[in-house]
């Protein structure tokens, strides 16, 4: 039997491997949903990624019979230990065939740069930050998966389980078939809140417009969820990242803002249409001919998905999610959109799920963090 090695990434040549070894693994998955390339690129470059002058990484590379057939990246967030006080090594960008030698391998590799740094606990998977992908899909693998989700195997959590890792935190994804009606108390609710907080919704005539708000909807992203333990706020550097990621594929029609009598901002939604298929058929790639399959995807969908919602938590108790549903329902009607697709929401936020309450959600999905405690004796 051979054996299993693995090996740190040095040079492009390595990365370009990294990068591309889950559309090999999952090259004839139906549910799989492949990352910009050259988005995955520059995660690893210092001049393209903010969290890389906060956190110190790592990838490696699991080779059996000179072939890779694993992979996984870890992380230390200076940050979040400075901020929080939470010391850990996140491990991410874990994918493996099904051969538990190559997973142990893996796993392995984030023990012991852990042990290297005297940190006594490993989490994953997940990124740099709390905006980056996370959560090993633990059910709904029969599910497409979306632009912000990660997809993976059934055989993952059994692997990881396996090797001594328990479950560290937990996100569900509701799926919702749009109604053809409003509920009559949206309706109602909605204008009394309007009317009774002096709060209106922005109509936006171009994207251009909406760019003075991005700023405030991170810093409102900020207020929404800093209760939540895990939460770090959200730097200058790293809006700047995902704003220069995510707008272009901005549709106007999919982005509401609710201000009160100042225009100042206090709440909102970021939807798009479902680029799920798009990115399958262009392979990770805008270039020569993605650009037409997401064209043709903002232009006739009948599936959106739900990016960031953020509500201030003075607020969030005062019925504001009526008036951003109400608007959701006039323009997801006129646009043709019958399914809706949270993100991925931590279990433990209640206050975030209450909002779909009206619409039958259907929990189809659920992801969870895996974690050790290391022994650094």
């Amino acid at each position: 039997m051979s054996e299993v090695s693995v090996i740190e990434v040095k040079n492009q040549s390595e990365l370009k491997q990294f990068v591309r070894f889950p559309m090999d693994l999952y090259k004839n998955n139906p549910y799989y949903v492949p990352s910009f390339i050259k988005d995955e690129f520059k995660i690893w470059d210092a001049k393209e990624n903010p969290a890389l002058n906060y956190s110190k990484s790592k990838q490696f590379l699991a080779l059996k019979d000179n072939k890779v057939v694993g992979r996984i990246a870890v992380i230390i967030n200076h940050k979040e230990e400075k901020e929080l006080g939470i010391k850990k090594v996140r491990f991410g960008w874990i994918d493996f065939i099904d051969d538990k030698e190559v997973s142990k391998a893996l796993i392995q590799k984030a023990i012991d740069y852990a042990k290297e740094h005297h940190i006594d606990k490993i989490e994953g998977p997940m990124g740099f930050t709390n905006l980056d992908k996370a959560g090993m899909l633990t059910m709904g693998f029969e599910k497409l998966a979306t632009m912000i989700g990660i997809y993976n195997h059934e055989y993952y959590p059994k692997h990881l389980e396996d090797l001594g890792l328990t479950k560290e935190k937990e996100w569900v994804e509701y799926e919702m078939n749009f109604p053809k009606i409003l509920p009559e108390k949206v309706e109602k609710f909605s204008g009394l809140i309007a009317q009774k907080y002096k709060l209106k919704v922005l109509n936006f005539k171009s994207k251009q417009e909406i760019l003075p708000f991005v700023e405030p909807m991170f810093k409102l992203l900020d207020e929404t969820y800093k209760h939540l333990s895990t939460y770090t706020p959200i730097s200058d550097e790293q809006i700047q990242t995902y704003r220069e990621k995510y707008f272009p594929f901005i549709d106007k029609n999919y982005v509401i803002c609710v201000v009160d009598e100042n225009n100042e901002l206090v709440s909102f939604a970021i939807t798009m249409p479902s680029y799920s298929k798009a990115l399958q058929k262009s392979k990770g790639k805008l270039f020569p001919f993605g650009w037409w399959h997401f064209l043709q995807a903002g232009k006739k969908n009948d599936r959106a998905n739900f990016y960031l919602i953020g509500i201030h938590p003075e607020y969030q108790r005062r019925g504001v999610t009526a008036i951003i549903f109400k608007e959701i329902f006039v323009r997801f009607t006129s646009m043709g959109i019958d399914f809706a697709e949270t993100n991925p929401e931590l279990e433990e936020n209640k206050s975030v799920q209450v909002l779909w309450q009206d619409y039958n959600p259907v929990n189809h999905k659920r992801r969870r963090t895996y974690s050790l405690m290391i022994s650094n004796e």
